[in-house]
């Protein structure tokens, strides 16, 4: 009887483990997409982001669990697809272009306490030019860790929309798309 207990009490510890808190598909930006329709004379390809340090596809948050992209993409992977995916809205997008930008993923992590996202990255244009942005995004965070990383997971894509209006948005975005 001891030992069925004892099988029971491992299958359920086994079993309860940590919650995984997935961050939400990319949504595009409509600011993101009017100031590009309007930069943008011609079309840009995006080549491979790399990341500074380890490449992740997750976070731990709190103890409590692991912050997850979608469909186990790492974090720099995510930025990249949403960039692309702002610039196919803004009809700006082609892998043909003559000018590529690739990015290089400086930091990113967040306070789940605070409630912040910080992202740090810098984009490289084929034609020799690159800007460097950063992102401190602000959510409303809790005491409560499970709702606490919740909330920080659903604040990743707006960071994300936020860091490529960075991007966009930068004097001296135009010089790396020059020659597109």
């Amino acid at each position: 009887m001891l030992k069925k207990i004892g099988l029971v009490s491992l299958v359920l510890l086994g079993v309860s483990g940590c919650s995984t808190y997935s961050v939400n598909r990319y949504a595009v930006s409509v600011d993101n997409i009017s100031l590009l329709k309007k930069m943008a004379d011609s079309n840009i390809n995006v080549g491979e982001f790399s990341t500074a340090g380890e490449s992740q596809t997750s976070i731990m948050c709190r103890g409590v669990g692991p912050i997850k992209t979608p469909d186990g993409q790492s974090f720099e992977g995510f930025i990249r697809k949403a960039f692309i995916d702002e610039l196919k809205m803004a009809e700006a997008f082609d892998g043909d272009a003559p000018i590529t930008l690739t990015g290089i993923l400086d930091s990113i992590d967040f306070s789940s306490a605070s409630g912040s996202w910080d992202i740090a990255m810098t984009l490289n244009s084929s034609n020799g030019e690159s800007i460097s942005v950063k992102e401190s995004y602000s959510f409303t965070s809790s005491f409560y860790g499970e709702t606490a990383c919740n909330q920080t997971a659903q604040a990743l894509m707006p960071a994300v929309q936020n860091l490529i209006g960075k991007i966009v948005q930068n004097e001296n975005f135009p010089k790396l798309i020059k020659g597109a």
